[in-house]
């Protein structure tokens, strides 16, 4: 493609959302880092742009509707369009977080930032990707919040999340209404599962580099235009639901 495709990252200025946009600003596109953090942002795009990435900072707060939407314009001014949307930022609310035990307004936060702040930011960006010759929507999900993988005798999903797990499932449950609703566009939207990556987000606990678990987005947010929609995937394939 002769055009240079767009590509918006949120939490992209540290782990897997910095790999993301590494891996696709290596393939020659530009990208909007979208990120809370004033410092780590700037840091991140320095750092991309060391290493040939078009890349330009977007202040994003995807909890904040005034911070989304001034990050559709800013996107719209700089770039003058959007082609894909990766939504990667995430928090896990803290640890430990039993059912019985977890405070409802953890909760309540993790579902704030995880689900209606993809639901928010999709919204914003939604009328840049209606006018891209071939949208993707990438949402970051976990292989945790598969209600099949969780209760299937024999498969040790680890520790019980219960506000950032149900924040998985519910944001599933959210791209396949996304997927039903935007059928009959030429946008693909799928949630992707990095893996057990070693982010700071589980405390640098997991098997998998950051790099890694960026492979999935990346594939993604570069299907062909025949490619699935409303799917859950990860490197190896489909993952249950």
């Amino acid at each position: 493609m002769s055009e240079q495709r767009i590509a918006l990252v949120t939490g992209a200025n540290k782990g897997i959302g910095y790999e993301i946009a590494a891996g696709l600003g290596a393939l020659g596109w530009r990208i909007g880092v979208g990120a809370r953090d004033q410092q780590r942002r700037d840091t991140a795009v320095e750092k991309l742009r060391a290493a040939g990435t078009d890349a330009f900072g977007v202040p994003l707060d995807v909890a904040d509707d005034a911070s989304v939407a001034a990050a559709a314009e800013l996107i719209a001014d700089r770039a003058g369009g959007l082609d894909v949307l990766v939504n990667n930022a995430a928090i896990t609310g803290g640890m430990p977080q039993t059912p019985t035990t977890v405070d409802p307004a953890t909760v309540r936060a993790v579902v704030e930032t995880n689900v209606i702040g993809v639901i928010r930011v999709t919204n914003a960006m939604l009328p840049m990707l209606r006018g891209s010759a071939s949208p993707r929507i990438v949402n970051m999900s976990s292989s945790v919040g598969s209600l099949v993988l969780q209760t299937t005798p024999g498969i040790d999903m680890g520790p019980v999340p219960a506000a950032y797990l149900a924040s998985k499932t519910f944001l599933n449950a959210v791209t396949v209404q996304y997927a039903k609703e935007l059928s009959e566009t030429n946008i693909l939207i799928n949630s992707g599962c990095p893996g057990f990556t070693a982010t700071d987000l589980n405390g640098f606990q997991g098997v998998r580099t950051p790099h890694q678990g960026a492979a999935i987005a990346i594939h993604l947010a570069t299907l062909p235009d025949d490619g699935p929609t409303g799917g859950f995937f990860d490197d190896g394939g489909t993952v249950p639901w």
